[in-house]
């Protein structure tokens, strides 16, 4: 009976784990997506002619994008060891192997979001704009993003 409870037990703080890693993976992919769609779904069909320049929605998108960025490093503090499930991308174990190369890539798009804030007023400032963030941040894809499918 107590090798059954004690089993039980260990079974659960497993299961625990594997749940709390996935919620970490989850929270990772969330902040990433959150950034892609201001990034992608905004600012690049907007500088595509995809969807119409809107102001309003160019401030939010680089509002957006100033928030999400300053969470990186906290967010990306723990490996959970797996990632989300059906996800297309997901973190390279190099992020927790080099930390401190991860997290300095965190200020140059944070300088490059804050030269460009409040300065954009059409297409073209758009998408100069659109390619310097865009820059600072494949800095970092190119290292510790991987495709998953």
């Amino acid at each position: 009976m107590k090798r059954m409870i004690v089993v039980m037990g260990t079974l659960l703080l497993g299961a625990g784990a594997v749940m709390a890693q996935q919620e970490i993976a989850v929270k990772q992919d969330n902040l990433m997506r959150s950034q892609a769609k201001s990034m992608y779904g905004v600012i690049l069909k907007m500088t595509k002619g995809e969807i119409p320049y809107d102001q309003k929605a160019v401030d939010n998108a680089i509002a957006s994008l100033e928030a999400d960025v300053g969470k990186i490093a906290k967010t990306f503090e723990v490996n959970p060891k797996q990632d989300v499930v059906d996800a297309t991308y997901g973190s390279s174990p190099k992020v927790w192997q080099n930390k401190a190369d991860f997290d300095s890539k965190i200020p140059p798009v944070q300088k490059a979001i804050a030269d460009v804030k409040g300065k954009i007023k059409d297409v073209a400032s758009l998408k100069a704009a659109y390619t310097s963030i865009n820059d600072r941040c494949s800095d970092c894809h190119e290292t510790y993003r991987l495709k998953l499918k």
